[in-house]
Parts: C-alpha cells; sequence; structure tokens
C-alpha cells in the first residue's frame, strides 16, 4: 500500500488508515483480531483509536478498543511496525456520562489520559496522539503545553488536532512556535465526497466537517495531512439511507457523476470515493472502520485506484 509521509520526521503512514472505533464491540475479538491481521498483510500500518470508544455502548467505559489493540500487540508482537494513534479529550468524566461531560485538555489532563491508555495499549508510547476536540473552556496555552509533555516525555511521536478548525490549529502552532513546544501536525475531521446541506447541523454528536478553507490549510503547510474519518458515510453509500442534512439537491448530482465513474472504471462507489479523496491538492489520510475482511479489502483497493484528470474534474465540479 503506498504511503505518505506525516509530521517533521516525515513517517511513513499508509494511504488507507484503519479507525479501530468498534473493534472489541461491535466487531468480537476473533473478527478484530482477523480484520487486524489482513490489514497489515495487505500493506497498511496506521491505525487510529481513542480513550473513549466506544463508552455508549458495552460497559460504559470507553476502554474496550485499546484493550483489544492491546492483546493484539501483545498476541502479534508487531507494536513496532504499526503507526499507533489515540486520543484524549472525549473520555466522559464519570460513568454514565455524556459528551457534555467530557475530560478537559488540561494540562494535568492529558497527561494522565495518555498514562490511562499506553497502560490499556500494553506499549510505553503512540506516535499520534490527538486532541479529541477544540476545548475552548481551557487554556489553548494549557493544552499545548499538555501534549509537548507527552512528547518532550518520549510518550507521542506527533501531536494532532480532532474535530478543529484551520483558524484554531493555526492558533495552537503559534502558540507552540512561540514556546518551543510541538505543534499540531495533522487534522482529523469529518469529511466525503458527498457533502451536508449549508448550515445543517451534524446529527453526530461532536463531529465537525472540513471545510474548504481546512483543506486549503493543509495543501499549503507542508508535513501535515488531514485523515478524514466518516469518509463512507457509514455505509450510506451502498446500504444505508442517508441522512436529512444531506438533502439537497447537490447530493443528486454528485450521485449520478460517482455512479457515471464507478461505471467507467468498475469500481464500486466506496473505491471511487476514496480514490476521490486520495487526489486532493491537500494530503488526506482516509480514515475507515470496516465490519469484515471484504470490507477491508474493498477500501485497499479503493485507495490504490487511480482516477484520470476529466473524471476527478467532473466530480469536483457536480454542484
Amino acid at each position: 500500500m503506498e504511503r505518505i509521509a506525516l509530521g517533521p520526521d516525515a513517517v511513513g503512514v499508509s494511504r488507507l488508515c484503519l479507525g479501530a472505533m468498534a473493534l472489541g464491540t461491535q466487531q468480537d475479538e476473533e473478527l478484530s483480531f482477523a480484520i487486524l491481521d489482513r490489514f497489515v498483510e495487505l500493506g497498511g500500518n496506521f491505525i487510529d483509536t481513542a480513550n473513549c470508544y466506544m463508552f455508549w455502548e458495552g460497559d460504559g467505559t470507553g476502554d474496550r478498543s485499546e484493550l483489544l489493540l492491546g492483546r493484539w500487540f501483545a498476541a502479534r508482537g508487531n507494536r513496532d511496525e504499526v503507526v499507533l494513534a489515540t486520543k484524549a479529550g472525549r473520555r466522559p468524566t464519570f460513568f454514565g456520562g455524556g459528551m457534555d461531560h467530557s475530560e478537559p485538555l488540561s494540562r494535568e489532563r492529558i497527561g494522565a489520559a495518555l498514562d490511562e491508555s499506553l497502560a490499556r495499549l500494553g506499549t510505553d508510547r503512540v506516535d499520534l496522539f490527538w486532541a479529541h476536540r477544540d476545548d475552548r473552556d481551557t487554556p489553548l496555552e494549557a493544552t499545548v503545553a499538555g501534549f509537548d509533555d507527552a512528547v518532550r516525555a518520549g510518550k507521542a511521536r506527533m501531536v494532532g488536532a480532532s474535530n478543529y478548525t484551520a483558524w484554531r490549529v493555526e492558533r495552537a502552532r503559534g502558540v507552540a512556535a512561540a514556546s518551543g513546544a510541538a505543534a499540531y501536525t495533522a487534522m482529523q475531521n469529518r469529511y466525503s465526497y458527498l457533502k451536508p446541506r449549508p448550515g445543517a447541523v451534524l446529527p453526530e454528536g461532536g463531529h465537525v466537517h472540513a471545510a474548504v478553507e481546512d483543506l486549503d490549510y493543509l495543501a499549503h503547510t507542508p508535513g501535515t495531512a488531514l485523515l478524514a474519518y466518516s469518509s463512507l458515510l457509514s455505509g450510506a453509500y451502498v446500504k444505508k439511507p442517508l441522512g436529512e442534512h444531506y438533502a439537497h439537491p447537490g447530493t443528486d448530482a454528485r450521485l449520478a457523476v460517482l455512479d457515471e465513474v464507478a461505471a467507467e472504471t468498475g469500481a464500486t462507489r466506496n473505491q471511487v470515493v476514496l480514490a476521490w479523496l486520495c487526489a486532493h491538492e491537500a494530503p488526506i489520510v482516509p480514515l475507515v472502520g470496516v465490519s469484515s475482511v471484504a470490507q477491508l479489502e474493498e477500501a485497499v483497493a479503493g485507495v490504490a485506484l487511480k482516477l484520470e484528470a476529466g473524471q476527478l474534474a467532473r466530480m469536483h465540479a457536480a454542484a
């Protein structure tokens, strides 16, 4: 699988990032291990999780994804072969709490959250440590210092910002530059071929959609990239109904062009969407969660698909 360089050390990450959110909950251990094993066999090395997945299901702790990955690393002995990412900032502060009760991104909590994640993952460091949200109630200087502590302690190689806007990332990078701290080197936002209706509020709590300005920022900030989550809209391109927030004429126009390109290439809708994402000027790494090995293999073929310039132009131009 093709790799791109990420961060100040130009770490090579696979063109597809495997989202581990549902591993250990919706996918049992046997299936989770099979998906992870096949991902590595296909050349993937980039795996993303968080310290809160999936607190809304199962025992409500949010521990299961990290614990599952820890058992897989222990069983396979391959931790050094994987670029591992986890997050802090969305774990509820008490059992039964929700998004409105997320842990703060204070300097102290960032350090404690990372230590807890490392214990669950069975490792002494992660490669990319994300702020899971933009905590506007905590001074940005404190958040930047907390993530810098992780890098200086050797517990994180890079840091990134999930569900931020580009101007807030740039402000944080300015704070980091002024103090010699580690700077955010990646963004993780929702992004796909179909666009929500302008002004629509996404029903999924905490999701922040990447804007044109965010992509422009990343395209002109060397070493950065966008990890695009919900890149396949949780199956809505092929089997699930699109939400009300995608109900507008642009959706019909884009789906028509998507189907044209799929027919021309012999690829699936999902594969064409992934190929379109990878062809952006801004470096985009699709973040995909799968529920079967077959879905994983389809996604890997998608990021390997190269669309013609005319096909890309038609897809971009569809209103």
